[in-house]
C-alpha cells in the first residue's frame, strides 16, 4: 500500500478532530474530538514506521501516545464529572464563567 493513503486519512480524522473541538461547546465531545486528534497522530507514526522497515520507533512513540492519551481521558472525564456534579452542566463556555474573580474593595 502506498504511503499516502494512511496519511490523507489521517490529515481527514485530523481535521474533523480540529473542527470538533474549535467548533462544539460540550466537553465530552471536545474530548472525544482531541481522541480523535491523537489517533491520527498514531496512524501517521505507524505509516511512517512501516514505511521504514529498519527501526521500530513508531510503534514505540505509538504505544506512549496511546498510554497518554488514555491518562489524558480518565483526567478529562473526571473533570466533566465534577463540573456537572457541581453545576449541571458540561458546557465549556459557561465553565469559563466560573472562573473566582477577586473583588474590589
Amino acid at each position: 500500500m502506498p504511503l499516502v493513503l494512511p496519511l490523507l486519512l489521517a490529515v481527514v480524522l485530523f481535521c474533523i478532530g480540529v473542527y470538533g473541538v474549535l467548533a462544539r461547546r460540550n466537553v465530552i465531545t471536545m474530548l472525544m474530538s482531541f481522541e480523535l486528534m491523537l489517533n491520527a497522530v498514531n496512524l501517521n507514526l505507524v505509516a511512517f514506521d512501516a514505511w521504514r522497515v529498519d527501526e521500530a520507533t513508531g510503534q514505540t512513540l505509538a504505544i506512549f501516545v496511546i498510554t497518554l492519551a488514555a491518562a489524558e481521558i480518565g483526567l478529562g472525564l473526571a473533570i466533566v464529572l465534577l463540573l456537572f456534579r457541581g453545576h449541571g452542566h458540561v458546557d465549556a463556555d459557561a465553565a469559563r464563567d466560573l472562573l473566582e474573580r477577586e473583588e474590589a474593595s
